[in-house]
């Protein structure tokens, strides 16, 4: 201790059993370096006679030399040294009692020093860890913050571990300091044993606490990098979630048509309610995460200025979406709840149109029959309290927030057919009182006769016409009767009209009808199947092969989805009550309609691709989630079959629109439907040719292609050699192009869907610019010739029926004029 140094020390120096040279290097070494303060020198001479002798004589006369400020004394033997020095504090090689090992002294002193100089590293090394912890700038966003949160730990851990050890190391030395005293109670430690035993708890108390200061140093350290963790991700979802909702909100700002007609709304609510069920996980996704924020607030989370702004975008995000998609929906239920009424309106219109029409005219002469019918009248108008509109103010002030320039139009038309109709009800009371009250009075016994629709259905008994009617004679029966059966005729003519109005407004339903159920099929394709193959949560289940196939799959059948959903079916819904202009809904979007080709082209590649992983996980699962009774395959084929049923549908009202208006347009609509269905037949039969080398593209435009019967009768050469000609003809199936005419052999293949559908092997092709034709051969009014390079080489063709021949005949016939006047 630092008391006991004060005191000064006392040295005693053994060399009894070395010279005096050995003695003196000591004394002069410690005259020289000693460390400490000295209070005596007891030097042990040597044992020896001569070198005993030697020392005293060289120590009186050496003693200045030694310079040493203390007493040196020369002892001879040990109890000599016990006269100076207690027993109990002298070892035992000194004859003392005190229990002293040398060897095991440095040793443990050495562990000691040792142990002491590693709690030192191990606080400058925790020192250091702690300020680069305390340096480190947070990352800004989640993989670096994982990497570092994780690098730290794993250095903690080990940090951890090195004070383990270190406490281990002191611990054991402790223990040997102790050893003697667990094993013997009774055992009293010395002094030098009790000042190890006090700095190795002094040390170890120091790495304690040293440790301590660290680990609540980490504790504040690892909660702000954890934060950070879940700040990064916390703004990463953010990031997402509101690129989500902005997806959402444009999609909801598209809701902006109020409907033309009930069915029209009926189908934007469901689109409305499937968008808000599809939606409503993203929200509950958005105030998820919003909850989430504001749990980080109330724990006190460092960055709470960066997250209380994110987490009140997001609640005003999701309540601004719910507010507008309620908005949304009471406009469109107002809107529906006014197209209901349009529509009772117009119904009601028609029936009363239809009743007045279909009321007999002849009964309406007698009494009872211009009774009957005005009671009908009454009765119908009865019906008109919740089927008619009462004011059309009123509508304008109640719908004026739904009401658009096209909607306020029609409403005007729908109040004007109701005005017309309750009009032409008016004139049909007014004449049948008439005759009720006319009646009573005696008349000629002469049977009445009806008059034409298209004045009154039945007119005041005292107009001109009927007062000659009065008039007349029996002479005039027969011209009577002959009038009659003219408006009866009239009558059945009207009828007739009404019942055609009839099926053309049923085939138009049925249009409109198929047409929503297209849109929704082609629809739940593109998100159900094609979306998937986007969707980073599914990507496990495509087969690699697969991947970014998507293009070849679909083809272009979110641009058939888009033209459809967008353009077509709103206008077939505008056109739903004017049938006359439903072909000319058709022509107007003809050249749209050209994208069906495309989407026929792309179809074999669809379909090989289909086949090689139609087995797929991937797909299973789509159609699980579904819930399709029929695999993607059959929905692939559903745009095939959807431009193969317009012209049906065309096909349909045209039959009972002859002579009427809007026939012409329906008529050319047919045409070019059955226009783009052969070039979508010609496209599909030309992507099957194999063996070509060339580019079919290069050909023109494909004109024509069939199957024949085909004989060659060539010429070869310069010999002039005339083939034999095939008693059996060759099947070839030929493609007119504009600049060749291509010979191919037909090869049914066995399979299902597009796998039975037939491949042409190429054989071989003629340049048009070389071909001529020979329009009759004789004993065949089916076969025609086509020869190339003045008749070297000759293919009589033989077509399957005299029409088809004249067909290709007149097609060759205009390429042929075609290339002649572009050479003139």
């Amino acid at each position: 201790s630092l008391q006991d140094a004060g005191i000064g020390f006392i040295l005693v120096i053994d060399r009894r059993q070395d010279k005096w040279t050995s003695v003196k290097a000591s004394i002069l070494r410690i005259a020289a370096s000693f460390p400490g303060n000295l209070q005596l020198v007891l030097v042990l001479r040597p044992t020896g006679f001569f070198h005993r002798a030697l020392s005293d004589i060289a120590f009186k006369f050496n003693k200045d030399e030694f310079k040493m400020k203390v007493p040196i004394i020369m002892l001879g033997s040990v109890s000599e040294l016990q006269g100076y020095i207690d027993k109990t504090q002298l070892t035992e090689d000194l004859g003392g009692t005190l229990d002293y090992c040398h060897n095991r002294w440095l040793s443990r002193r050495t562990a000691i020093e040792g142990f002491a100089q590693k709690v030192k590293q191990t606080a400058q090394i925790l020192q250091s860890f702690g300020t680069e912890l305390a340096e480190t700038e947070l990352p800004n966003d989640v993989q670096s913050t994982s990497f570092l949160l994780a690098t730290h730990t794993e250095k903690k851990d080990k940090m951890k571990e090195d004070i383990r050890l270190a406490v281990q190391q002191g611990d054991d030395i402790l223990g040997g300091i102790t050893k003697p005293v667990t094993e013997n109670p009774e055992y009293k430690l010395n002094q030098d044993q009790l000042d190890n035993q006090t700095t190795i708890e002094r040390l170890l108390a120091q790495l304690h606490e040293t440790e301590t200061a660290f680990d609540e140093f980490w504790i504040k350290h690892q909660q702000k990098l954890e934060q950070c963790l879940r700040l990064r991700n916390f703004e990463q979802n953010f990031r997402e979630v509101k690129a989500a909702l902005d997806i959402v909100s444009e999609r909801l700002s598209a809701f902006t048509d109020v409907g033309n007609s009930c069915s029209h709304v009926e189908h934007i609510l469901s689109d409305l309610a499937n968008f808000e069920e599809k939606s409503c996980e993203t929200i509950a996704k958005a105030r998820m995460l919003a909850s989430e924020g504001d749990a980080f607030i109330q724990s006190n989370h460092y960055a709470v200025d960066s997250i209380l702004p994110k987490c009140s975008e997001l609640h005003h995000l999701c309540d601004a979406l719910t507010t507008e998609t309620e908005q949304r929906r009471n406009l469109l239920n107002k809107s529906l709840e006014l197209h209901s009424l349009l529509e009772k309106s117009m119904k009601w219109c028609d029936e009363g149109i239809y009743l007045l029409a279909s009321q007999p005219v002849d009964k309406c002469q007698s009494q009872d029959g211009a009774e009957s019918a005005l009671q009908e009248i009454e009765k119908f108008l009865d019906t008109g309290t919740g089927n008619k509109i009462k004011e059309l103010n009123k509508i304008y002030r109640e719908y004026a927030h739904i009401l658009n320039d096209d909607l306020k139009e029609h409403v005007q038309k729908v109040f004007q057919k109701q005005e017309s109709m309750e009009e032409m009800f008016q004139k049909r009371q007014v004449s049948l009182k008439k005759l009720a009250a006319k009646q009573t009075r005696p008349v000629q016994p002469v049977a009445p006769r009806p008059e034409a629709f298209v004045k009154s259905p039945c007119t005041s008994p005292g107009s001109a016409r009927d007062n000659a009617r009065r008039k007349a004679g029996p002479r005039d029966q027969q011209g009577q009767q002959m009038e009659k059966r003219v408006d009866s005729r009239r009558v059945e003519s009207r009828t007739s009209y009404f019942f055609r109005q009839a099926i053309i407004r049923h085939v138009i339903n049925e249009l409109i009808e198929t047409e929503r159920a297209y849109v929704e099929e082609l629809l739940c394709v593109l998100e159900g199947y094609a979306a998937e193959m986007d969707n980073p949560l599914m990507a496990h289940l495509i087969p690699p092969e697969l991947q970014n196939k998507k293009d070849i799959l679909f083809g272009n059948m979110e641009e058939i989805y888009h033209f459809h959903n967008r353009i077509f079916l709103r206008e077939l819904e505008y056109y739903v009550e004017y049938p006359e202009l439903v072909g000319r809904c058709f022509l107007d979007q003809m050249e749209d309609f050209q994208i069906y080709e495309k989407y026929c082209q792309n179809k074999p590649r669809s379909e090989s691709l289909w086949r090689q992983f139609s087995d797929s996980v991937f797909f299973q699962e789509c159609q699980r989630k579904l819930d399709h009774k029929l695999s993607l395959d059959s929905y692939l084929l559903k745009p095939v079959q959807r431009i193969t049923k317009y012209q049906l549908l065309l096909k349909e009202m045209l039959k009972y629109s002859k002579n009427c208006e809007g026939a012409e347009d329906l008529q050319e609509a047919l045409t070019s439907i059955l226009g783009i269905l052969k070039a979508v037949n010609d496209s599909m039969h030309q992507i099957a040719i194999t063996g070509y080398d060339g580019n079919l593209n290069e050909l023109g435009k494909l004109l024509m292609q069939g199957s024949f019967s085909v004989w060659t009768d060539h010429k070869k050469g310069h010999s002039k050699v005339k083939d034999l000609a095939r008693f059996k003809p060759m099947q070839r199936h030929l493609f007119l192009h504009e600049k060749a005419v291509l010979f191919c052999k037909k090869r049914e293949e066995n399979g299902e869907g597009y796998e039975k559908a037939p491949s042409y092997s190429y054989k071989h092709s003629l340049n048009m610019a070389a071909v001529g034709i020979t329009e009759n051969v004789k004993g065949d009014a089916k076969k025609f010739e086509i020869w190339y390079n003045a008749r070297e080489e000759v293919y009589i063709i033989q077509a399957p029926t005299p029409e088809v021949k004249a067909t290709w005949v007149n097609e060759i016939r205009k390429v042929l004029t075609s290339q002649l006047q572009a050479c003139r």
